[in-house]
């Protein structure tokens, strides 16, 4: 009886443990796949956010206070006199030195010469882009039909560009007289015409 009893223990034990070991995997089971797919990413978010660390404190410089404070208003006040003061006497001394500024100077006609041709030049090809535009629309065969009908009833597009054309032409020429009197200017003032060509 005694191993008889010793019987029933020992398989009482294996099947309490072998119960104990079937028995998470069961509960694992059902928290595994349920079928729905969302179900699952938030129970597997859930449980990465849980094991990740928290994320580390970045220091910026508004976290960090200023090194001096601004000075007091009247040192300010003080400050700009002398600066503005300052500036006012190296300006004067600059206007006096300044060959650029002076209208006697090669340098001065030089400066004027080269800012009347940049804008001569701009003017120029900005006519040249517009002249293109406008012979790309008074094409006789359009291959768009939409744009085809468009023409046949107005042809607003088109005057339009001739006038922006006309426009700039008459500014390239204002433009052109402007350098021809700039000559003329520097032989008024006593200079060389050499001076802006």
């Amino acid at each position: 009886m005694h191993s008889s009893a010793l019987w029933r223990i020992s398989a009482l034990s294996a099947l309490l443990t072998v119960a104990a070991f079937t028995t998470p995997a069961q509960q694992d089971s059902t928290q595994a796949p349920t079928g729905d797919p969302v179900a699952d990413a938030a129970r597997k978010a859930r449980a990465e956010q849980k094991t990740t660390p928290k994320p580390k404190k970045v220091f910026t410089n508004d976290d960090i206070p200023s090194a001096a404070p601004p000075p007091a208003p009247a040192t300010a006040d003080a400050t700009n006199k002398n600066a503005t003061q300052a500036k006012a006497g190296d300006q004067s001394a600059q206007k006096t030195t300044d060959p650029e500024d002076d209208p006697k100077t090669e340098a001065y006609w030089r400066k004027r010469a080269r800012k009347l041709r940049a804008k001569l030049a701009t003017a120029e090809q900005e006519l040249d882009v517009l002249q293109r535009e406008l012979s790309k629309d008074q094409v006789q065969y359009y291959p768009d039909p939409q744009k085809a009908l468009m023409q046949q009833y107005n042809r607003g597009d088109i005057n339009e560009k001739t006038a922006k054309v006309d426009a700039k032409k008459a500014e390239v020429e204002s433009l052109k007289q402007q350098v021809a009197d700039l000559e003329d200017a520097v032989r008024k003032a006593g200079g060389d015409p050499g001076w802006v060509r």
